[in-house]
């Protein structure tokens, strides 16, 4: 015999959250803020998950269970700075605006990221001898570096597509942009002779190299206001 509910309209009783539950992404974007912070003051070998977790306000399992361990919280901490400051919508063909556009607008949020206060730190940390080993090196390439010329060199293999660019090797143009931004001034910054530079400044030199690259690469179509 089947007995029915007595109160149907009584909740049924909570389950208790298994395993699988959603993370909290208060605490997640906690950890990344410290993490990004203290990486970039201190290195990777001058930072410990104990010390994220206790500036985070969390426990270090809470960190280990967002992030794995100290090299994907490292790389998590890498790729949430690029992203800051070159999402991923600066990178998408289909926005509006003409080619010149949009490659000013990568060209100053790639600039306004590596002149960063952490990212000057964190450069200088790298370049350091014994701040790390080769594999902690490796881990920043692909987490930063590469991670932007990848997303700006499928950019370009869709301006290509659409007949705005001819250009034979994607990959190096792409090198070549972001070098071409770089340019004097952030070796400057990184040798600690300059802190920065009057945003007029910057202006010219983002949009004389963005002539220079269409100058190397553009066939026309598109690149004009």
């Amino acid at each position: 015999m089947v007995v029915s509910n007595p109160n149907p309209a009584a909740p049924e009783p909570a389950k208790p959250a298994g395993p699988g539950r959603p993370k909290d992404l208060g605490k997640r974007a906690a950890i990344l803020d410290v993490a990004k912070r203290l990486f970039s003051q201190n290195g990777f070998d001058g930072v410990s998950m104990d010390q994220i977790a206790a500036e985070a306000g969390v426990s270090k399992l809470t960190v280990y269970s967002h992030f794995g361990d100290k090299e994907s919280l490292f790389s998590s901490a890498i790729r949430a700075k690029c992203e800051e400051q070159l999402p991923s919508a600066l990178f998408l063909a289909g926005l509006e605006g003409s080619l010149r556009e949009q490659l000013t607008a990568i060209a100053h949020a790639f600039f306004i990221l590596i002149s960063s206060e952490e990212a000057v730190a964190m450069h200088r940390m790298m370049m350091m001898p014994g701040t790390g080993d080769t594999h902690v090196r490796e881990l920043f390439w692909q987490a930063g570096p590469q991670q932007v010329k990848d997303a700006f060199a499928d950019f370009l293999r869709s301006r290509v597509a659409r007949d705005e660019l001819h250009i034979p090797d994607i990959a190096r143009a792409a090198s070549q942009f972001f070098c071409l931004i770089k340019g004097d001034l952030h070796m400057q910054m990184l040798c600690g002779m300059c802190s920065g530079a009057p945003a007029g400044d910057v202006e010219r030199h983002v949009e004389a190299t963005v002539d220079l690259f269409l100058r190397a690469y553009g066939t026309g179509a598109g690149a004009t206001a």
